[in-house]
């Protein structure tokens, strides 16, 4: 490893040449100055992140003893509550405010829809979801099973035309034709700035005539007509010499939904990157989606192919002006947490740089040739996720760091904006003040179940056995979080100015549920939530056209806000008396969702995969999966539910069904992956099993029951060999 010694920093050359020759060129930043700058501020700001890294542990060690010292008392809610407030972790509300954020793109302040979450290590990946902006709503039908019946091999006419109703039905329902069914319409046409829609002898209008937005073509006879319903479009695609426009009456081939209104480009949870290579990997792609070049090689159906980033849309208006649509997603970079320290620079005194100092720099240095090309951002913002900071104090530091981002890069101040989320409980329960701390740049908030859950359990390890994962979703605690986080955004006036996010449906390949459960999501207030395809995006889209967000934003405003008691509702078990097979079917659950995961991160260096659960329900796993099943079997190991030998032959047993589960995995046969190592073969040298089962047999010590440090340790091990 070469090792470039600059103004008092050690960084690795991978790293330093790419910053100096790849993203400083073209942006009027001086090399020099650069590095000067970034030095000081590094300098600056590590020693502050590591003592909020040890604030956590100084806490928790409070949590913990009051738990002890209590143990043999019925629990005292009240003086629970009264002692997080004396050690600080809950702070005192203060007076009501709205956040001051300007400079935000509307995919961010006023369009309601879905969320793509992404692993920028991946090219393909992270360019299918910048272009899932557009989707085709007779594919994302006709390929999953939304639609019921067999796809068979080719066109399935039956399938199509079931499709198609099902379109003609929404059509229906969220932009009818006066007097006329969407299913009786024979042509279409353009006539005095109004559609008209022919079914034999009648002629009829939208109901609302607004809705028309622009079309292509000839007015007589357009090739697509531009509708628009709660701030989304949908481009309806005219053409008789289609396959499928051809046997439609009304000649129409597709539906094109306006589907990922924004998509977070991830560095942190669904990536596995521990060292230089990996960290100028993640940044090049990024790098490349805000030049507008980021390219992929592909091979689809035998066919090669370079995929690169979707032009805009044009369209003529009714009224005969020229409307550019953006092509792709608003991107938001999600940086790494402060925990997490990384090889690729090393300070004067030795330690490594905090590894979200490096990224906020490097994500918004990179983010400067957008401020000149305007492929994502058209207000000159770059748009930066936070995940796991404990309460405001934390989130002071990242506004206090974006700051110094912004003057090292001389570039208007909150220029950066910040998505806080709230994904732990110190947070959860100041989040009103974590708010404040960044009210002129907060642009998101979001819930996350399991990381979440993950911090609930660690923060009450000592309170008792917990309940079953499963349960977890039913408790008080959960449905009070869930609720309190949408209350707190309104009243800190997120409505119209940023978003109010809830998690991801992990199932891509169960759409048919999907579309029947999380439609709960915007009638819950929630301006976006996530999703993990752009399939599954243009199937999300329609909810937020059956739903008007911001309607049902204005509803709850006048809603009972949750209660903080509910939310400190300790999910632990009174008393369990569980059966062993109970118990063992939740250890098993539990392991193979771990051992399914990390033997592809270590293995393969793979952050985010659709992995078979213990049903082979293919589930899209990041490192937060992990977090939540070490914590449980941790605890209960803790409480003694169950033993070190019982979890340690469960272990085994479902390393064993792991590796049957990847011998027949194709993923492993594609070209730039080795084949799959099982850990069964030999369990004593497996570093994929010695990494699960750390994570479960030191769980209970892991800081705030995070996985990334042993993860970390075990890749390099395994990058090593």
């Amino acid at each position: 490893m070469n090792i470039i010694n600059k103004n008092g920093l050690q960084i690795n050359s991978a790293l330093f040449d790419f910053i100096n020759e790849e993203v400083i060129p073209g942006t009027n930043i001086n090399s020099d100055n650069f590095w000067k700058k970034f030095e000081k501020d590094v300098h600056e700001l590590a020693p502050i992140n590591k003592l909020l890294i040890e604030k956590r542990e100084l806490i928790q060690d409070k949590i913990d003893k009051w738990h002890k010292n209590n143990s043999d008392k019925e629990f005292d809610q009240k003086k629970y509550t009264e002692f997080l407030k004396s050690i600080s972790y809950i702070v005192e509300e203060k007076e009501s405010f709205k956040i001051e954020t300007s400079n935000v793109d509307e995919e961010i302040s006023s369009i309601a829809g879905p969320q793509l979450v992404v692993p920028v290590d991946n090219a393909r990946y992270a360019l299918n979801a910048a272009n899932a902006r557009w989707g085709s709503l007779y594919d994302a039908l006709y390929g999953t099973d939304v639609i019921s019946g067999d796809k068979g091999t080719g066109y399935n006419p039956e399938r199509g035309a079931k499709v198609i109703n099902y379109v003609r039905d929404f059509l229906n329902e969220i932009a009818p034709i006066s007097n006329l069914s969407w299913k009786e319409v024979t042509k279409i046409k353009i006539q005095n700035k109004d559609l008209v829609f022919f079914a034999n002898e009648k002629e009829n209008n939208l109901e609302n005539k607004a809705q028309f937005i622009g079309y292509k073509g000839e007015k007589n006879a357009p090739d697509s007509i531009l509708i628009k319903n709660n701030n989304l479009h949908i481009d309806i695609l005219i053409n008789p010499n289609h396959i499928i426009g051809k046997s439609d009456k009304a000649s129409i081939s597709d539906v094109v939904m306006e589907s990922a209104i924004s998509t977070i480009i991830d560095n942190e949870d669904s990536v596995a990157a521990v060292d230089a290579e990996d960290k100028v990997k993640c940044y090049r792609n990024w790098l490349g989606l805000m030049k507008g070049d980021l390219t992929a090689n592909m091979e689809k159906n035998g066919k090669k192919f370079i995929r690169k980033l979707n032009p805009n849309r044009n369209y003529i208006s009714k009224d005969g002006d020229k409307i550019t649509l953006h092509g792709r997603a608003l991107l938001l970079n999600r940086n790494v947490g402060h925990l997490m320290t990384n090889s690729s620079i090393i300070l004067k005194d030795g330690s490594e740089i905090p590894e979200g100092i490096m990224d906020a720099y490097v994500a918004s240095l990179c983010s400067l040739h957008d401020f000149k090309n305007k492929k994502n951002s058209r207000t000159n913002s770059v748009y930066i996720v936070k995940p796991k900071m404990h309460g405001p104090e934390e989130v002071a530091f990242t506004n206090t760091l974006f700051g110094k981002v912004e003057e090292a890069l001389d570039i208007k101040k909150y220029s950066l904006k910040v998505g806080i989320m709230d994904e732990e409980r110190r947070t959860t329960v100041n989040l009103k003040e974590c708010i404040r701390e960044v009210k002129n740049r907060v642009v998101f908030i979001n819930t996350g179940f399991l990381d979440r859950t993950g911090d609930e359990m660690h923060t009450s390890f000592e309170a008792g056995p917990m309940i079953f994962k499963g349960e977890m979703k039913k408790s008080k605690w959960l449905n009070a979080y869930e609720n309190w986080n949408v209350d707190i955004g309104l009243e800190c006036g997120f409505s119209g100015k940023a978003q109010i996010g809830k998690g991801m449906w992990a199932m891509p390949d169960q759409m048919g549920n999907m579309m029947e459960q999380k439609i709960g999501h915007p009638k819950s207030g929630a301006n976006c939530a996530w999703v993990p395809s752009p399939t599954a995006a243009t199937l999300h889209s329609m909810h937020y056209h059956k739903v008007n967000v911001f309607v049902e934003q204005d509803k709850i405003r006048s809603r009972a806000k949750a209660k903080l008691n509910d939310i400190l509702n300790i999910p632990k078990a009174d008393r369990p008396n569980w059966s062993s097979e109970d118990i063992n079917r939740e250890l098993e659950n539990n392991a193979q969702g771990i051992l399914g995961y990390v033997v592809r991160w270590i293995d393969q260096g793979v952050g985010c995969s659709k992995v078979p659960d213990i049903n082979n329900i293919g589930l899209m796993e990041d490192r937060a999966t992990l977090r939540i099943s070490s914590q449980h079997i941790a605890n209960w190991l803790h409480h003694n539910i169950c033993t070190k030998e019982q979890v340690m032959k469960v272990m085994k047993k479902m390393a064993t069904i792991v590796d049957e589960q990847n011998d027949k995995d194709p993923a492993y046969n594609r070209s730039g992956r080795s084949g799959y190592t099982k850990m069964s073969k030999d369990f004593e040298n497996s570093i994929a099993f010695s990494a699960a089962c750390d994570l479960v047999f030191k769980g209970r010590v892991q800081p705030s029951g995070y996985t990334e440090p042993l993860l970390h340790e075990k890749r390099i091990k395994k990058k090593e060999f």
